[in-house]
């Protein structure tokens, strides 16, 4: 499932206006907490963030790191 600003919008609405249930879409949902509202929106922001990256062509490096511990072989 593709994520959209209002997906977004809707969440941040509900936090706005102090209530727990959302509907996105034809899917009700409804939060036992603020947080875990907040937790939501902060996810579905993520998963925006890296399609609107994929889409544009740009991909997020990884990293590799190398340690060297003091003592090297023989």
């Amino acid at each position: 499932m593709a994520v959209t600003q209002a997906d977004i919008d809707a969440l941040n609405q509900a936090i706005a206006d102090g209530v727990r249930q959302v509907t996105i879409g034809d899917q009700t949902t409804t939060y036992n907490t603020t947080d875990s509202l907040i937790r939501a929106r902060n996810d579905l922001q993520t998963q925006f963030n890296a399609q609107q990256a994929k889409a544009a062509g740009k991909v997020k490096p990884t990293r590799t790191k190398l340690f060297y511990g003091g003592r090297g072989y023989r």
